[in-house]
């Protein structure tokens, strides 16, 4: 009855931990009060990141407590993510900033191929190329004149211009606009076979769908491979349905479950961002705001961990400081416009000030 007064009240409501009601461990609500204010000690609980809507904003107290406990999630700020790249050197050249290949962009769907490389180039990659059909090549070669275009049906393996172009890839993101006919499952193993051993290869959107129902096929193709899968909460659940109602309560089990299941490094978008990976920490990204949904924002993400991949970051810590980039590219843009207001090339206008 008191919980209920307090939600009546016209009043601003600060908690102190986390809203009464609320279990801080899992973030499960019984007959909370929201705050618009929570102060917490010693770090942030699964349930500070879960309810983002009941705690309010969330500001960490010193009080002099030690470690935190191995439970409680991982937070990858925006500090963590600035310190993982260094500053280009005087002398560096496009080839030492990174050649990253986009593999997508089917006939209609090229806006998704077209957001993945200007997030690469927005990241400080040196060289962007895009492999997609001749006619979304023709379209993009007068729309992005920076970026360069191979002319591939994705109905037919990769030919050898494309192979050879797959070669000297730095890191491989594929998936942004590639469609889903029959023929993709197959295209797109051929193109992890075509890529080097030490590139990076990103799979995301349509390259995850294409193996819906036969994730042992793309466990197999990334058998020590440098791989990240960035699924959101609907391609998680056709890559891994065991894993589906977890991924709603736990997102950090079900983002190790799925990693472990597939021998790669799993970004599972949401609220919040956690990015597992076999035999490393589990980092959380808690950046960002609901501008952030809408179409397109997951292949700036991909394009961000792309680069930065491409630059020598292991693929786990690339896709999380993509993560935050995005998220904060997002913050800012919300300021800037709105998040209601806000679409993906809002969000790449603010990435040079993050």
């Amino acid at each position: 009855a008191l919980l209920g007064r307090i939600a009546d009240l016209e009043l601003p409501v600060i908690a102190v931990d986390g809203p009464s009601g609320l279990g801080l461990g899992d973030g499960v609500q019984h007959g909370s009060a929201p705050a618009v204010l929570s102060i917490t000690f010693g770090g942030y609980r699964r349930g500070h990141l879960l309810a983002r809507d009941e705690v309010g904003d969330v500001v960490v107290a010193d009080i002099g407590l030690g470690v935190a406990p191995a439970e409680w999630p991982v937070l990858f700020s925006e500090a963590a993510a600035a310190a993982q790249l260094a500053p280009f050197p005087a002398d560096a050249h496009k080839g030492v900033r990174g050649r990253v290949v986009v593999v997508g962009g089917d006939e209609g769907m090229l806006g998704a191929a077209r957001l993945a490389a200007r997030a690469a180039f927005a990241a400080g990659a040196g060289l962007v190329h895009l492999v997609a059909p001749a006619a979304s090549v023709t379209v993009a070669a007068l729309a992005e004149p920076d970026l360069q275009t191979s002319a591939q049906p994705f109905e037919a393996m990769p030919s050898a211009r494309t192979a050879a172009l797959l070669a000297q890839a730095d890191a491989v993101v594929i998936g942004p606009g590639l469609g889903r006919k029959a023929s993709r499952p197959e295209f797109v193993l051929g193109v992890i076979a075509a890529a080097p051993g030490g590139a990076a290869l990103l799979l995301d959107a349509d390259g995850l769908m294409a193996f819906a129902g036969q994730v042992e096929r793309l466990r197999d193709a990334l058998s020590g491979r440098r791989a990240v899968l960035t699924p959101h909460r609907g391609e998680f659940r056709a890559l891994f349905p065991e894993q589906a109602s977890l991924a709603e309560v736990d997102p950090w089990g079900a983002a190790e479950a799925a990693a472990a299941a597939v021998g790669a490094a799993v970004l599972l978008k949401g609220v919040p961002t956690v990015v597992a990976a076999p035999d490393t920490v589990t980092r959380t990204i808690a950046a960002g705001n609901p501008g952030l949904a809408t179409g397109g924002s997951g292949d700036c993400l991909s394009g961000l961990a792309g680069a930065f991949a491409a630059q020598g970051l292991p693929v786990a810590v690339a896709a999380a400081v993509a993560a935050v980039a995005l998220g904060e590219g997002g913050d800012l843009a919300a300021r800037r416009v709105s998040a209601r207001a806000m679409r993906p090339m809002d969000v790449l206008a603010a990435l040079p000030d993050v």
